[in-house]
């Protein structure tokens, strides 16, 4: 980019001054507006185009060389357009896309902004606008004489434009104070370059002096690759270093703001002065006043705010937890709620191999995912660390689980942090009021107790109730009810999932997954009732429903002519059951089906506690004919010498393997590595979470076995499996996504 701009000056500046130049004015200076849109396109792309504000920016940069481009080749074919042209579309729509790229930055911003900042921001706009406003006049003036027209409209359009960007990113740069980051000056410096670009040009139209290749052509590009350069910048996640507070003093943004306002009155009752721009220094002078007559409460109210706000992410802290929630619950002592605390999972690791500045800026992330899943009545606030706790205002335990999931699936989507992805997880610990305390101090520990279970059983959340776990608590005594009316009322269901042969794209076989259509909150998820059947010892009972729905639905697919394989997973507590190798083979017998149509999924976890137990019970399990895999492979901190001495038949390779692959040559090589390690010694490789076709492609060409993940389908009920094998073409070809959503 940087090369493109230097042979663009060269020429300007030493080419002739015969009018067009199909080289300089042409080729160089499409290239020197185009190279930028190519750079930010790249970032962009690199960083999975997650910051809407520099998306916005680079299209609109694209939007100004499109015109440019569209000027460039009929200035060279030497047409002359009329105004406004199609070249006016693609100039003209730069301005309301950048805008919105400002408008989303401060946006972002704006929570960590105390009121003297917000001020200066203000005030600097408005300053900058009134100055502006005044050196626009004659092209403003120009531009509405005669009769209103489409021109006119364009034409009074450009000016205006102009006024609110300089406006916008002299009130975004005052408002940054003493802390202007590198990237920041990028910016500003690049739209004030091209703002000046367009005023000069503006006025030598006016006067009929424009001459096309001047210098001033550079301008526009010279803003556009500025530009450019604070988009990779902000998209890799580069240096926010500031600048000292030293080099930029508080009171600078106000005196200068109050001088150049001063100056446009005065200069109002010596001269014909636009109106608008004298309301608006007005305006500013009053803005001026207003920190000098409510200084002291102005500072009162920031020092409240501060004291009440988390200085990473904006968030309130601990303190305006503990000032918020007791009134909270005091105003009804009768409505329910709930305190959620949250922990992200291995963020020490992220901290010691990245650093301290990856892992801040995976807090703020964080903090904006969750903020996005909670409604305007819930209290979010960091407590430290990596610790959050959310207050949620009259729900009940059944919402509060929701929620709960809610917040780990947000969290569960990659993060890209300076150019690195990272997958996250979360801890939830939930505490209900009153049922669990009636002041905040007790809901703390008791929430606080529920997140470390949760982490220790690794169930991603966990409800707790008392110091004993509550058995005879009200709400885990229903919902024990519930779960045994659930067992007998048949109101588990299955979902499946289908495995494609990675080599024939054809599906043989489907893991099955169980769900609960409860009566009254819907269709829930494991996560919302495993651990509780785990530990009220239903697990047994689960685990034979779900061995005899997905054995009957194999017999059913066998019977319409389709020879599916069933997986099912299996606990670790179902495991320690003696007789149940002989009652698996029963209910295969008692079906008519080959024992090796079910596939049973044991995780490494199990395999490792009792390495005995494990070898007994899999050898009389695989002495019957049933197949065996190991699920969620890679994950567990084992040896990997139970692959020789268990009889296992296939490995199921957890998807936090498979998703980072596209932007990770190391799980890539480590991917292909664990394929070939399978094959080796005779095991068939599953490779889970496939979300994409690169996935999909890469995976085939490892020569992996099998795939699964929502790029096929998500799991989903027998008669929509049905429908989706049905309208698969015979290559294996995907169907429209409605086919499977």
């Amino acid at each position: 980019m940087a090369l493109v701009l230097a042979l663009y000056l060269a020429g300007i500046s030493f080419g002739s001054d015969d009018g067009f130049s199909p080289l300089v004015d042409g080729w160089l200076g499409l290239l020197s507006v185009w190279v930028p849109v190519f750079v930010g396109g790249l970032a962009l792309y690199r960083a999975r185009f997650r910051q809407l504000e520099l998306v916005l920016a680079s299209v609109a940069m694209a939007s100004f060389a499109a015109g440019d481009t569209y000027y460039v080749l009929a200035s060279a074919g030497g047409v002359t357009l009329p105004y406004p042209s199609l070249a006016d579309i693609g100039y003209l729509g730069f301005y309301p896309l950048m805008l919105a790229a400002l408008a989303v930055l401060v946006g972002r911003n704006a929570r960590k902004m105390a009121w003297p900042v917000v001020l200066d921001g203000a005030l600097g706009c408005l300053t900058a606008a009134a100055v502006l406003a005044v050196l626009l006049d004659p092209i403003l003036g120009s531009a509405v004489e005669g009769p209103a027209s489409l021109a006119t409209v364009v034409a009074v359009a450009y000016p205006l434009f102009d006024l609110l960007l300089v406006a916008a990113f002299v009130g975004i740069g005052a408002s940054q104070g003493r802390s202007v980051g590198s990237r920041w000056i990028l910016l500003v410096l690049g739209l004030m370059i091209f703002a000046a670009a367009d005023v000069g040009y503006a006025l030598l139209e006016l006067t009929g002096l424009y001459v096309l290749g001047t210098p001033l052509d550079m301008g526009w590009a010279t803003g556009l690759a500025l530009i450019a350069w604070w988009i990779a910048g902000s998209a890799r996640g580069g240096s926010t270093r500031a600048v000292s507070a030293r080099s930029i003093p508080a009171q600078t943004v106000p005196v200068l703001a109050t001088v150049s306002a001063l100056t446009v009155l005065i200069l109002a009752s010596e001269l014909d002065v636009p109106p608008l721009a004298v309301a608006l220094a007005s305006l500013a002078l009053v803005l001026a006043a207003a920190p000098l007559v409510f200084r002291q409460r102005i500072r009162l109210a920031d020092m409240h705010r501060q004291a009440m706000t988390d200085e990473l992410t904006g968030l309130p802290n601990r303190r305006a937890l503990y000032t918020e929630v007791p009134p909270r619950l005091a105003a009804d002592q009768r409505r329910r709620s709930a305190l959620l605390l949250l922990d992200l999972d291995k963020f020490k690791e992220v901290n010691d191999s990245l650093g301290h500045d990856v892992g801040d800026r995976l807090l703020e992330q964080v903090a904006a995912r969750l903020l996005g899943q909670l409604r305007a009545a819930d209290l979010l606030a960091r407590l430290g660390g990596d610790e959050f706790a959310i207050h949620l205002d009259g729900c009940d335990i059944g919402q509060a689980e929701t929620v709960a999931l809610k917040l780990r699936a947000a969290l569960a989507e990659p993060f890209t942090l300076a150019g690195i992805t990272l997958q996250a997880s979360a801890s939830i610990g939930i505490a209900m009021y009153p049922e669990q305390g009636e002041d905040l101090t007790v809901l703390l520990r008791k929430a606080d107790m529920a997140m470390y279970k949760a982490k220790s059983t690794r169930s991603g959340h966990h409800v707790y109730l008392d110091d004993d776990d509550d058995s005879h608590g009200g709400e885990r005594l229903r919902t024990l009810d519930e779960l045994r009316r659930a067992l007998l009322d048949d109101q588990l269901v299955l979902h499946y999932q289908p495995k494609v042969d990675l080599s024939t794209g054809a599906v043989r076989g489907v893991e099955a997954l169980v769900r609960w259509e409860h009566p009254g909150r819907g269709l829930l998820y494991p996560d919302a009732f495993l651990v509780l059947v785990e530990e009220a010892g239903l697990m047994p009972a689960m685990t034979q429903i779900v061995f005899e729905k997905a054995l009957d639905q194999a017999a059913t697919w066998q019977a319409q002519g389709r020879a599916l394989s069933v997986a099912v997973n299996l606990s670790a507590s179902s495991l320690v059951d003696a007789d149940l190798p002989d009652r698996i083979g029963a209910m295969v017998a008692e079906r008519g089906l080959a024992p090796s149509v079910l596939v049973l999924e044991i995780t490494e976890d199990f395999l490792m506690a009792d390495r005995d137990r494990a070898h007994a019970i899999l050898t009389r399990l695989r002495a019957i004919g049933v197949r065996i895999a190991v699920d969620d492979f890679g994950t567990g901190y084992s040896s990997l010498a139970y692959l020789r001495e268990l009889p296992i038949d296939e490995l199921k390779l957890d998807k936090s393997f498979v998703m980072p692959m596209a932007d990770n040559p190391r799980a890539t090589a480590l991917v292909a590595s664990t394929i070939a390690l399978a094959h080796s010694l005779g095991l068939r490789m599953v490779a889970e979470g496939v979300e994409d076709s690169v996935a999909y492609a890469d995976l085939a060409g490892y020569g992996c076995d099998v795939a699964q993940g929502f790029y096929m389908s998500r799991p989903i009920p027998a008669a929509e499996l049905d429908a989706w094998l049905a309208s698969r073409d015979p290559a294996g070809v995907r169907p429209e996504p409605a086919a499977y959503s």
